[in-house]
């Protein structure tokens, strides 16, 4: 289907680098109307030839490690460098409200003054893994636009370090130095994802961070490696001195290298195209399923039996989905 003017000076604006239409392609990709979601689509199709040539970069850490502190020095340094970068931050949505701070373009001054860089905050929206909905098509978009570094940085919380490793080529995972002895912000499933380790704020106490970096790396040798070609390593900066950005940048580098070289950069790509599509054709199930007429005139009612023991959860599900089954066939 051919794009309406609109849509191509859209397209056109993305891929002149142009951060207006830029923003404006995010806001139609971020949009609910269904209307906004078909016109997304088909301006993602006509960018997606010019995808792919960014590095995708996951950060993640618990909630005060200093994940955006960190993201601007990293982002400052790779811009002197020559690059351009582009910052998807996803801030947690008020479950009562649905509401968000979207704080990240402050405590990012600098880095978002900065006309190499494109800061883009987007609520999580309560969706599972803490990181928005729409992130894998915004990414493309700032890939089309000519971002050399995409960095997607989640809440922090949950599943978000499993959400973004899934769509990033590197996932980097920060942690305090006084996390304590038994390690508690480190989870085998956390650990047995990241590709690389960051002990960020070495400069309060250099003694207790190299501690952590040594019990990291005994629980490092526990674990199976994620790849075959590739040894986690466990770094120490501190981002408010920005002493250690180009260490970390030299570790990305040599991450890119070496599974590139073992073929498995692309294949860890194609991989998580598939596992989109099936999150896309999950996430459109549930979606006909709700603005099903029958589901919504029984649903309030069937709750109600569930919660108050009328029925099993069970024979309440299988009798929604019956509709859908009985759509399907009439």
């Amino acid at each position: 289907m051919e794009l309406d003017p609109a849509d191509q000076a859209l397209v056109a604006g993305v891929l002149a680098r142009q951060l207006r239409p830029l923003a404006k392609t995010i806001t139609l990709i971020e949009s609910q109307r269904e209307d906004h979601q078909a016109r997304a689509q088909q301006v993602l199709e006509a960018l997606l030839p010019h995808t792919g040539g960014a590095m995708r970069v996951g950060i993640s850490g618990v909630p005060g490690v200093g994940k955006s502190t960190f993201i601007e020095a990293l982002g400052l340094f790779l811009i002197e460098q020559g690059l351009r970068v582009a910052v998807l931050a996803v801030d947690p949505s008020s479950s009562v409200t649905g509401g968000s701070i979207l704080g990240d373009k402050t405590r990012m001054e600098l880095l978002s003054q900065n006309p190499a860089a494109f800061i883009r905050p987007s609520p999580s929206a309560c969706s599972l893994g803490g990181v928005a909905e729409k992130t894998r098509e915004t990414m493309l978009v700032c890939e089309a636009s000519g971002f050399d570094v995409i960095i997607v940085e989640t809440v922090g919380v949950g599943q978000s370090e499993t959400a973004v490793a899934g769509m990033t080529d590197i996932f980097c995972l920060l942690q305090l130095p006084n996390a304590g002895d038994d390690l508690q912000a480190i989870k085998k499933g956390i650990m047995e994802i990241a590709d690389l380790i960051v002990i960020n704020k070495a400069d309060i106490d250099a003694g207790a961070a190299m501690r952590a970096k040594a019990q990291i790396k005994t629980a490092l040798h526990m674990l199976r490696p994620a790849s075959p070609n590739w040894t986690v390593p466990v770094l120490t900066l501190s981002a408010l001195q920005k002493q250690g950005i180009a260490d970390f940048w030299k570790a990305v580098s040599d991450y890119r290298e070496a599974l590139t070289a073992s073929g498995e950069f692309a294949a860890k790509r194609r991989h998580q195209a598939l596992a989109w599509m099936w999150e896309m054709i999950d996430s459109g199930l549930r979606s006909r399923f709700r603005s099903h007429p029958r589901v919504r005139e029984e649903l309030p009612a069937l709750a109600r039996a569930v919660e108050e023991g009328g029925t099993t959860p069970a024979a309440a599900a299988f009798r929604l989905l019956g509709h859908l089954q009985r759509n399907e066939q009439g």
